[in-house]
């Protein structure tokens, strides 16, 4: 492949002759393709036991595998199950080290596509907030669908500046993501593009928004809580250089120590200002492992980390006397084995749910609210597909369960009527026991309720 004359010299600057050989001798080797298991939905050892594809473990991440490259995942029912996301194997490791857990409020803030966010909203297992926010409007379709397809409940989506943010939730957050938008040099491998617009991306650019960026995270993020600053990209003035401006900026962080195992290299002090804690922080190189380049540092904020409500916490609107929550509760009692409790919210005649109650939101443009449950419609409750999306097959009465290799699936997922008799009412429709979508059983065929946009078109 044809990369920029200046990114080589660059390179070859930086790296001294003998790894710059190395180095470039990684471009005329294959890309490496890799998925991670969704365990919101399955777990780790259920999915190797069904998967149809050849897995061998990603060795930073518990539920990464990489994948042949002849394989084709996106296509097999399992993905529209979101059984999986399809990731780079490098790009698992920011959201490996942010360690998410059950209960944390955690900021994703340069969140689309999604594929860290997903991965975030697992570890926490639908307990916390989860924010996703990105300040590309136009990107924001695919985060809000990888969401819902990752049957993720707990998550709200923003479109937002970190700015706008930072002055809605101060010291809110356990966690923060700043997946930076960057120059993209880790990335010319798997992507051509990225080399040919490099140009107009250089490091300057991106520098200058970073700088930007990690302005307005420290004040939203609690003291003794931490911030995983990740980029795709060798450049040093975005990656090391960039880490020792914003710790002589904000002197109460300190970096914190991410293992080197796998080929994992640490941080180049010597690309920056010799400051050897910058050891600390990690590089994939793509000639050191079997990945794209990448780099990540985390950063503790000193002091008592203190509640984990957060500030400014709104009341949730839970009347039980509005017309679109009797409905759900009659469509829920008809339909589900399961109870929906909690925070519910309803704007118009649609209704969301969120596990917890959420600070104001005023002026903050909003995506996605929570977990969207559906809406009223002429008196009924119609119910969304990111509400079968994140249920269980136990958790609804009636059930349509199709083989993967079955070819009703198939229809199914073409939005095709599927020719069966069944119970009237809604039905879900399943694939090995895996939730796909709705479908309006009228008793000898069954009216297909899949979105037109998620559609399986070959």
């Amino acid at each position: 492949m044809k990369l920029p004359l200046d990114f080589l010299n660059k390179m070859k600057t930086l790296l001294g002759e003998a790894e710059y050989s190395d180095f470039l001798e990684s471009y005329s080797e294959p890309r490496f393709y890799g998925l991670r298991i969704n365990t919101l939905k399955i777990d780790v050892e259920e999915f190797k036991r069904i998967s149809p594809f050849k897995l061998e473990p990603v060795p930073w991440t518990i539920d990464g595998f990489y994948y042949p490259a002849e394989e084709n995942p996106g296509k097999h029912p399992y993905y529209h199950a979101g059984l999986y996301y399809i990731q780079e194997p490098s790009a698992m490791l920011p959201g490996a080290v942010i360690n998410a857990q059950p209960g944390d409020n955690i900021l994703d803030l340069c969140a689309a596509p999604g594929g860290k966010t997903v991965q975030i909203a697992a570890g926490m297992q639908g307990k916390g907030l989860l924010v996703a926010n990105d300040i590309s409007a136009s990107r924001l379709k695919a985060l809000v669908k990888n969401i819902e397809l990752c049957g993720v409940r707990n998550a709200v989506v923003t479109n937002e500046t970190p700015e706008k943010l930072s002055l809605r939730f101060e010291e809110y957050f356990d966690r923060i993501l700043v997946d930076a938008p960057c120059s993209g040099e880790g990335m010319f491998r798997k992507d051509e593009e990225a080399a040919r617009s490099w140009e107009k991306f250089k490091c300057e650019k991106c520098s200058a928004m970073q700088k930007d960026i990690l302005q307005s995270v420290d004040r939203m993020l609690k003291p003794g809580g931490c911030i995983v600053y990740s980029t795709c990209t060798f450049s040093p003035e975005e990656d090391e250089r960039m880490i020792s401006f914003f710790l002589n900026e904000h002197e109460n962080y300190e970096i914190l120590d991410i293992p080197k195992t796998a080929g994992i290299e640490a941080g180049r002090p010597e690309w920056s200002d010799g400051n050897e804690e910058l050891k600390k922080t990690v590089r994939l190189w793509p000639h050191r492992l079997k990945g794209e380049g990448h780099f990540t540092a985390m950063l503790g904020k000193k002091g008592d980390a203190g509640s984990k409500s957060g500030k400014n916490a709104s009341v949730g609107k839970t009347t039980l006397n509005n017309p679109v929550i009797e409905a759900f509760y009659r469509f829920a009692d008809e339909n589900l084995n399961i109870e929906i409790e909690g925070s519910f919210d309803i704007k118009g005649n649609n209704l969301y749910y969120l596990p917890e109650q959420l600070p104001g939101l005023d002026g903050v443009r909003v995506s996605k609210f929570g977990w969207y449950l559906g809406e009223l419609v002429n008196g009924r409750f119609e119910p969304s597909h990111s509400m079968l999306l994140s249920l269980k097959k136990e958790n609804i009465k009636n059930v349509l369960d199709f083989s993967s290799h079955s070819k009703e699936v198939l229809s199914y997922l073409k939005g095709e009527t599927v020719m069966l008799e069944g119970k009237k009412g809604f039905t879900a429709v399943c694939v090995d026991g895996y939730t796909l979508g709705w479908g309006k059983q009228t008793g000898d065929m069954l009216k297909n309720l899949y979105p037109k946009g998620w559609r399986k078109m070959s």
